[in-house]
């Protein structure tokens, strides 16, 4: 009889650490996919505020179409990339493009002094510092995702559960072409 209480005893520890393991994991991963969404958030407003830029570019610039044209595309492929690891790769590109139409007003005086082109590019700056911020968090969240479905008792069910480990938002191989000074050739 006391044998199986003892069983019964271990029975509900397991369960309840289990439980407990289980509902940590679902809050973790909450974590994540709320993460993500502040980027996607974040990535919108940016995707909005680029048309207005590439306008007012276009009317001081009008030779330099294929620079419009490459943010334009970039932008575009941003907007429907999915998931994590696409949608990093397709911001980085777009960070890129930017770069270079962002330096084409150190070649047009008159559009670097447009009151429309700085606020744009002052929005411009505040979105990217929000966006790296926004970065970080989710890439701390996923850190004690990660972390979380690799400790015991965790770690021993898991995977059968569904729990898959999460990637990073990371510039990856893409890094050195975004760390490139753009260079402006006329």
């Amino acid at each position: 009889m006391s044998t199986g209480w003892i069983v019964l005893g271990v029975i509900v520890v397991l369960a309840f650490i289990a439980f407990t393991a289980y509902n940590r994991l679902v809050a973790l991963s909450q974590r994540v996919n709320q993460a993500f969404a502040d980027i996607d958030v974040q990535l919108k407003q940016r995707h909005d505020l680029i048309p207005n830029l590439v306008e007012t570019v276009k009317g001081y610039a009008q030779h330099e179409r294929g620079t419009l044209e490459e943010v334009i595309k970039a932008r575009n492929s941003a907007m429907a990339a999915q998931g994590p690891a696409q949608v990093s790769a397709a911001e980085n590109q777009l960070s890129g493009a930017l770069g270079r139409l962002i330096a084409l007003s150190e070649a047009y005086p008159d559009l670097k002094a447009n009151a429309n082109f700085q606020q744009l590019q002052t929005e411009l700056s505040d979105i990217e510092n929000k966006i790296a911020a926004s970065r970080r968090f989710f890439n701390n969240a996923v850190q004690e995702y990660n972390t979380g479905i690799q400790q015991l008792p965790a770690a021993l069910f898991a995977g059968a559960l569904g729990f898959t480990k999460k990637d990073f938002f990371d510039l990856g191989e893409t890094r050195t072409q975004v760390e490139q000074v753009p260079s402006v050739k006329f």
